[in-house]
């Protein structure tokens, strides 16, 4: 349920009545934008007697929402979500590109790709260094030891880092990481989710399942901020369908459609949607064009012996070029009306 105050209401009556929705065991969530406040109600509002919160003299209406996910819903929130990561927001205007390999492999290749990536222009940096495989035989990441060497990185080039978070057993080691990864695997890991949500305010890079729906994808998220922190992000890429030219089939509509369902950004990743690095550009370039809110682009010093992923992964040289082209359409950028 959503309240929408009234212009210049008394702040000692929407204290009041913020205060008997607590009462009532109801979370009501305040959002300021520029032509309204308006109190977002979440918890069992079913019985609440709508006429007698619209008597109330600092109410201007009461609207029941139908959607399941309540605090990722734009119209609990009209204005775009500003994600800050360590100094780089996202959202509402702000663009970002997130690169670097898809895993850890050593200081060496941890920091050229760093500082490559930034000389390019990205200002966040990804590396995994536990990752979820398909194959048990598959390379599994380094761990521990991946994530010291990407931390040594973060430090050599100065960038925010970027990493996948697969057990909250693990989350004491991310102190110092920036943004945590959920993968797409771990979408609907909701012990995990509800874990994130209650035991760090970092911001969350939520990937959406291979086979999942938007409203699945947004409520992962509001199982995230249901259990108390606000700053998640949402990521597309790629899903499963029955085209096998492609790894996965990227879906650059969910871009115009998230940004009308929901208030926090989107990133698109053009590498695992494709799973082809000539693919790449052209895919970041249209998402651009589209209005995400950011890119999450592989990049590798030498694909043919990378140990995860190489066939995906850009050289620095092609990251270089996909940057200058995708700076150069920034301002025809779709945006939200």
């Amino acid at each position: 349920m959503i309240i929408v105050l009234k212009k210049g209401a008394d702040p000692k009556q929407v204290d009041s009545l913020v205060k008997w929705l607590k009462d009532r065991h109801i979370t009501p969530n305040i959002s300021t934008g520029e032509r309204e406040t308006l109190i977002g109600c979440i918890g069992d509002v079913a019985k609440m007697d709508i006429g007698l919160v619209q008597a109330l003299s600092v109410v201007e209406s009461v609207q029941r929402i139908q959607e399941p996910y309540k605090a990722a819903n734009r119209k609990f929130h009209p204005d775009d979500s500003v994600i800050d990561c360590a100094g780089a927001k996202i959202g509402g205007g702000n663009f970002q590109v997130i690169a670097g390999p898809c895993s850890v492999e050593s200081v060496e290749q941890m920091t050229g790709i760093a500082k490559r990536v930034k000389a390019a222009g990205a200002t966040l940096l990804r590396g995994g260094a536990f990752k979820p495989r398909t194959s048990p035989y598959s390379f599994q990441g380094l761990g521990k030891r991946g994530l010291d060497i990407l931390l040594e990185a973060k430090r050599e080039a100065g960038l925010p880092v970027v990493t996948e978070l697969m057990s909250i057993e693990h989350l004491p080691l991310f102190n110092d990481v920036d943004v945590i990864q959920i993968g797409a695997r771990n979408m609907q890991n909701f012990d995990l989710l509800k874990e994130v949500g209650s035991m760090t305010k970092k911001p969350i890079l939520l990937k959406r399942g291979m086979s999942a729906t938007l409203q699945e994808l947004l409520m992962s998220a509001e199982y995230i901020m249901a259990s108390g922190n606000p700053n998640v992000m949402l990521c597309e890429r790629g899903i499963r369908t029955f085209e096998t030219a492609t790894r996965n089939t990227i879906d650059l509509t969910v871009i115009p459609v998230l940004k009308r369902l929901s208030h926090l950004p989107v990133i698109v990743d053009p590498s695992h949607s494709t799973g082809y690095a000539q693919l790449v550009e052209p895919c970041a370039m249209g998402a651009t064009v589209m209005g995400a809110d950011g890119l999450i682009i592989e990049v590798h010093n030498d694909p043919p012996h990378a140990l995860c992923d190489g066939v995906q992964s850009q050289t620095p040289e092609m990251f270089e070029d996909t940057m200058k082209r995708i700076n150069a359409i920034r301002p025809l950028a779709w945006r939200r009306g």
